[in-house]
């Protein structure tokens, strides 16, 4: 595997990474018992609300971020190729600009799909 090969893998990657550890947060942060059988059973109503409260903030957080991430890179792209082609092209400049719009507004359509499934999971689940 050449440098080039490798340093187009490196961001695929270091998003892998981030991802994995972003999941395993809550592993982490778990509280561990003090060694008594009873420590695990003891756990009140409002420390499991909190917890799930918590998991919901996090899964929220992890949806919503990746939808504006993907959607972000996806109009930064979209907006480059449409001023590569008009530069090509300037006399299609019309048609261009359009099927950008129409572009812009599928992709900004999927992210506000997002923040209604982020909206769903934090007020109703």
């Amino acid at each position: 595997m050449n440098a080039k090969q490798l340093s187009k893998k490196i961001p695929a990657l270091l998003l892998a990474l981030l991802l994995v550890l972003a999941l395993s947060a809550p592993v982490f942060a778990a509280p561990v018992p003090d060694g008594t059988p009873d420590a695990a059973q003891t756990q009140t109503a409002e420390s499991a609300e909190a917890e799930e409260t918590s998991a919901k903030g996090i899964a929220s957080a992890i949806a919503i971020g990746l939808a504006a991430a993907g959607g972000a890179l996806a109009m930064g792209i979209a907006v480059g190729k449409s001023a590569e082609a008009i530069a090509r092209q300037p006399e299609a400049d019309g048609k261009i600009r359009t099927t950008l719009m129409l572009g812009l507004v599928f992709i900004e359509t999927a992210i506000i799909y997002a923040l209604l499934v982020v909206i769903l999971i934090i007020f109703v689940l």
